[in-house]
């Protein structure tokens, strides 16, 4: 059963995200499905079932993909229910995904292990060179300015100023990016952000010297 359910779920999830142009394409589900599988063996810790399930479902509910957070748990649910996946199962799943999003950093569900693998494992492909391509072009996509050098760095927003007030892409750097590094919960997490973390620090500032021609 267990096979055959994520074999339904990759099917899935490639459907749903086959034509994304935001950066939340089935390539950066792969990554993350990778990615916290490898964190969870170097941690030896966690349910590895629900950690791939959850890593493979976790942007389907996203509300950035969705006309509205409920929508996409409608959507969630009706995939469960059309597998007949067991309440258990799917609440434990649906609570992993719930914790996992950023949410200007207001999102402060707790975690259980596998919480901690699949949002360190997302939060890894939010940084590092995967991280600076995926995020302008989600900043393209939602119609942001490169970078407006007359904009301040916003800090303590809302949810709903982070998801809407006025920024850049490269803002976005400050506003989340950066900080992700010192949020991660795992050891091997860490350990792979490190070079992550060198690689953006240096863009900005190669971006900063063309930038300032």
């Amino acid at each position: 059963m267990m096979n055959q359910l994520i074999h339904e779920c990759e099917a899935f999830v490639k459907e749903q995200l086959q034509h994304d142009a935001s950066g939340h394409d089935w390539h950066h589900i792969r990554r993350v499905r990778s990615l916290a599988i490898q964190i969870a063996e170097k941690e030896k810790s966690g349910d590895p079932f629900l950690i791939e399930l959850a890593a493979l479902l976790h942007d389907i509910p996203d509300e950035k993909l969705n006309e509205s957070e409920e929508a996409g748990y409608a959507k969630l649910n009706r995939w469960f229910n059309g597998r007949d996946v067991p309440d258990t199962l799917a609440r434990q799943i649906e609570d992993i995904i719930r914790a996992i999003p950023y949410k200007g950093g207001n999102n402060a569900r707790t975690l259980s292990i596998e919480a901690k693998i699949v949002q360190d494992a997302d939060r890894l492909d939010a940084i590092g060179a995967i991280g600076i391509a995926r995020t302008f072009a989600y900043g393209g996509k939602k119609g942001q300015p490169l970078y407006k050098p007359d904009l301040a760095i916003r800090t303590d927003m809302t949810l709903e100023e982070y998801r809407n007030g006025k920024s850049s892409t490269l803002h976005h750097f400050y506003e989340k990016l950066l900080k992700l590094k010192d949020l991660l919960h795992t050891t091997a997490a860490k350990q792979l952000a490190e070079e992550r973390q060198e690689f953006m620090e240096a863009f900005l500032k190669q971006f900063y010297k063309e930038w300032n021609v």
